[in-house]
């Protein structure tokens, strides 16, 4: 099915309007590469015939002949975020004859010309070929990727997902469109396990399957809102990701040689951090993985210590052994995080302990069940198991990697399997 039909009213074209005819003869055709993940979905069209702002970008719309049909074309994802609009503007004359093509390529408008210097143009329409994964439009495959292979496959490949969720546009400065960290993170994850290497071969068209939607621009400028809450919404469910990381403090965040106590008591009172683990701390809130803290200890010393320097309520939960009355590896402590933050058992294999002590630690999240990464940046513990189930799954030298250990992770999870469509 159309995803567009699926919003009668609001993308359907009207047979009334005197300018669809002339937009449907001239629709471009566009040529996409074999590979390419992403089709172009709709096309929202407007008619100038004389010289004023466009309706639908950032240009100034002159028309060379009698008038100019502009398309906004609507792909729900770009190989580095959610939401892409490209453009086409067709000048035409007033017997019908396309007089010139122009084309929007990152950010600038081109006029399409192919290297004999003719115009793009078969019949009543133009003729275009689109970057692999980025969309932008070019007259020629072969000079498309002469002038700009080598950093389409960079696009395609390395730099995928750099952006999740595009928020710089025409719908989100209005507040129309939004994502939280965790929607951005799967946003850019999704992207990332859509990595590909382009063919260089265009034997795919826009007039495919049920073809270009074609409507008038206030329709699809309605629509595209709905539909990018609609895609934003879908990501927790379809883009595999981690529940949830649990962090142990000393020697994982916290030097424990720098540590200063009350005196008569076990509280410290003040600590150094390891280098770079309030930046990680801060990196993964903003990345919006959901953080438990469990740790060994009285409550008063996480809260001096880590309070002191704002990331005490960058953790979503705080499971201390001096409330629970259990010291790591107690699977109560484990329990008691996977509750405070509202886990299913499901989540529990989908889950991470971080932490420096192999008999606490790594010993405690093996037997519950979720994954374990040892941080041997302190030599204050031993760093040789002495049981099997002291093994960690992953290992680190520096708390600075957990960030792209947990994005591997993350990659490297089954895709989940979504039931298929049911034909009524």
């Amino acid at each position: 099915m159309n995803v567009l039909s699926a919003m009668p009213g609001v993308l359907t074209g009207s047979t009334e309007d005197p300018d669809l005819a002339l937009a449907g003869r001239h629709c471009p055709l566009l040529r996409f590469d074999d590979r390419e993940p992403f089709r172009p979905l709709a096309a929202g069209y407007a008619v100038y015939r004389g010289e004023m702002q466009s309706v639908s970008s950032k240009f100034t719309i002159r028309p060379v002949a009698d008038h100019v049909i502009e398309y906004a074309i609507w792909y729900d994802w770009y190989i580095q975020h959610l939401y892409d609009l490209e453009h086409v503007w067709v000048h035409v004359d007033a017997a019908g004859r396309v007089v010139k093509v122009e084309a929007s390529r990152h950010g600038a408008r081109r006029i399409m010309t192919r290297p004999d210097g003719s115009s793009p143009v078969e019949g009543p329409r133009p003729v275009l070929y689109l970057e692999p994964g980025k969309h932008a439009h070019w007259a020629d495959p072969g000079e498309m990727r002469a002038k700009a292979g080598l950093l389409i496959e960079g696009m395609c490949g390395a730099f995928a997902g750099a952006q999740g969720v595009h928020l710089s546009n025409r719908f989100s400065d209005r507040g129309l469109i939004g994502a939280s960290a965790l929607e951005n993170r799967l946003a850019a994850l999704k992207l990332k396990r859509m990595r590909f290497t382009p063919a260089w071969r265009f034997g795919r068209d826009s007039d495919a399957g049920e073809g270009l939607a074609l409507v008038p621009w206030p329709q699809l400028e309605a629509w595209i809102p709905q539909r990018v809450s609609s895609l934003v919404a879908s990501l927790p469910a379809t883009v595999p990701h981690l529940a949830a990381v649990f962090l142990d403090c000393g020697d994982t965040l916290v030097d424990e040689s720098t540590e200063e106590k009350i005196s008569g008591t076990e509280v410290v009172l003040k600590a150094a951090l390891i280098p770079g683990a309030g930046e990680v701390v801060e990196q993964l809130s903003r990345s919006g993985y959901r953080l438990a803290l469990v740790a060994d200890g009285p409550r008063a010393t996480f809260e001096n210590v880590l309070g002191a320097r704002g990331l005490w309520e960058r953790f979503e939960a705080h499971v201390i052994s001096g409330d629970v009355g259990e010291l790591k590896p107690s699977q109560k402590m484990f329990s008691a995080a996977m509750e405070a933050l509202g886990l299913t058992e499901a989540e529990r294999v989908r889950s991470v302990m971080v932490g420096n002590n192999l008999e606490r630690d790594i010993l405690g999240a093996n037997r519950f069940g979720m994954m374990s990464v040892f941080l041997s940046w302190s030599t204050r513990r031993s760093h040789a198991p002495r049981l099997r189930r002291e093994r960690p799954l992953f290992t680190i030298s520096h708390i600075w990697k957990l960030p792209e250990l947990l994005e591997r992770i993350e990659l490297s999870l089954p895709a989940v399997q979504t039931r298929p469509e049911v034909s009524p």
